[in-house]
């Protein structure tokens, strides 16, 4: 019985733990768990703990109640909703092209004359690590940053563009102040106008740090009678009215002097019309005053004096705007309008001196196109000559060319009849040559034949009969196999009658006959 009653027991605590566990389970997924989707952040704001103070807005740490600096970021997360409370908001975002600047809502208060809050480089900026109030220095780049509006409030603010042909003036409104407070430009990293400009380009600056303002450096015109009469007394008291037409330029080296210098609009970005009103035009009525009092009304009507004007009018522009940073591009002076009174007699004197000038310009116009018509006659006659000279020259050349290859060809022939000559020479003497060794030849075997045949006859006792009747027979023996002869006196004997004949007086032996040479056999 006891054992069942443990069993029971156990097996109903086993189900309350399990009830137990789902119950706290359902309550963690529900109450204790937070869920923060994508581009969001959670603020968390504690329950329990130490009171804040009446100046403290945010707490300095987790041990105090109210809204904490530490924040949530996307994901799933766990608070104890007894002691923790949060918030969960949109992420701050600073759109392509722009950028943010933060402005630090909690820390101690700045001093006298200082706007820019200063950061603890130990602490992470967007968790509070900002000691004072005030505007963050920096900015932030297009993004999306956590950032927790009980710290910090983000400004947008858009960059600075310069266009092509513009400067951009630097002025720092945060650093130390120089120690020359009265000038113009201050040196780099001191407040004030850096004398140093920006070119085109984009640039991302604090505004509440540095202020760009744009100088246009391009050409500017304007006319000198556009809105006020442009005139002067001349010397002899008439009116004389002009107008002209100034183009000048912002010297870009020196725009921010030209800016501080010229600039009076809190902000002013044009300051063409400051150097119109302040610059050019006194110079310009300056000029025309001074230097128009000196002549009288009718000199400006001929045209010497005006070009004269004209060309001292641009010079002296040129040389006062020019140290003021100004540069002039353009100064002509487009139209003086003498008095009436003194115009039109004056006018007609003018006309009278310019038909002279036209009647003079003529006449030496017909003397030109004479002494032309003379020059063009002449080198008519000199382009004649020249192709004469041309052709005597083509036909001497083909002349002398001819008579040189007629030279060379006949030099050509004496050379080969030379060669021919020498040949026929050298062919003669050849010939000679072999005549003579055939002849020696014929001589040689004569003598030898003459020699074998003397010791043949000497054989014989020196008779020459015998031995040619030896020979006969010798030659003559071989052939005959038979001979049929009736008589002694028939006509074959006859033949042989002649070796019969008794020999002659035998001749003298020689003392010293050469021997029958070998191959030649005595006939």
């Amino acid at each position: 019985m006891r054992a069942l009653k443990a069993l029971l027991f156990g097996s109903g605590s086993l189900v309350l733990f399990v009830i137990g566990a789902i119950l706290f389970g359902y309550l963690a997924l529900n109450f204790f768990r937070i869920d923060i989707p994508t581009a969001h952040m959670a603020i968390l704001i504690k329950k329990t703990g130490e009171n804040l103070a009446n100046d403290q807005e945010v707490a300095p740490t987790p041990e105090y109640k109210g809204v904490q600096r530490e924040f949530l970021l996307e994901g799933k997360h766990w608070r104890d909703p007894y002691n923790w409370d949060w918030k969960i908001i949109p992420q701050e975002e600073v759109p392509q092209g722009k950028m943010g600047v933060l402005v630090s809502l909690t820390g101690d208060n700045l001093g006298y004359g200082e706007f820019l809050a200063t950061i603890d480089p130990k602490v992470e900026l967007l968790q509070g690590g900002v000691q004072t109030k005030g505007i963050v220095p920096g900015y932030l780049n297009a993004g999306r940053y956590p950032i927790n509006p009980y710290l910090f409030k983000m400004e947008l603010h858009d960059p600075v563009v310069i266009p092509a042909g513009f400067r951009g003036v630097l002025t720092n409104l945060s650093g130390p102040i120089p120690e020359e407070a009265n000038t113009l430009l201050v040196p780099p990293g001191f407040r004030g106008v850096q004398e140093e400009t920006l070119g085109t380009e984009t640039y991302y600056f604090n505004p509440y740090e540095k202020r760009i303002n744009l100088v246009d450096c391009r050409s500017q015109r304007f006319s000198l009678a556009e809105k006020k009469n442009m005139g002067f007394p001349s010397k002899d008291g008439f009116w004389v009215s002009l107008d002209g037409i100034v183009e000048f330029r912002v010297v870009p080296e020196r725009a921010a002097e030209v800016y501080v210098t010229y600039n009076e609009q809190e902000n002013g970005e044009r300051i063409d019309e400051e150097i119109i009103r302040k610059v050019i035009t006194p110079i310009a009525r300056s000029f025309c005053r001074v230097e128009g009092s000196k002549k009288s009304g009718r000199d400006f009507i001929s045209g010497d004096t005006r070009i004269e004007f004209q060309k001292n009018f641009e010079k002296a522009m040129r040389t006062e705007c020019e140290p003021l940073g100004i540069e002039i591009v353009v100064a002509l002076i487009t139209n003086i309008s003498p008095p009436q009174q003194i115009a039109e007699p004056v006018r007609a004197r003018e006309l009278a001196k310019q038909e002279e000038k036209q009647y003079q310009q003529q006449i030496l116009q017909q003397t030109s196109e004479q002494n032309l018509a003379i020059e063009k006659e002449l080198v008519k006659r000199k382009r004649e000559m020249i192709v004469a000279e041309q052709a005597v020259v083509k036909l001497t050349t083909q002349a002398m060319r001819e008579q040189e290859v007629a030279v060379t060809k006949a030099n050509e022939k004496l050379e080969v009849a030379k060669f021919r000559l020498e040949a026929a020479a050298d062919e003669a003497e050849a010939i000679i040559a072999r005549g003579t060794a055939e002849a020696d030849v014929v001589r040689f075997n004569n003598e030898a034949d003459a020699a074998g045949w003397k010791r043949a006859v000497e054989a014989f006792s020196g008779d020459g009969d015998a031995y040619a009747r030896y020979v006969l027979n010798q030659k003559i023996a071989p052939s005959y196999r038979r001979i049929m002869a009736n008589t002694e006196n028939s006509p074959i004997m006859k033949i042989f009658e002649s070796f019969a004949k008794p020999a002659s007086t035998p001749a003298p032996a020689p003392t010293s006959t050469p021997a029958p040479l070998a191959g030649n056999p005595a006939p």
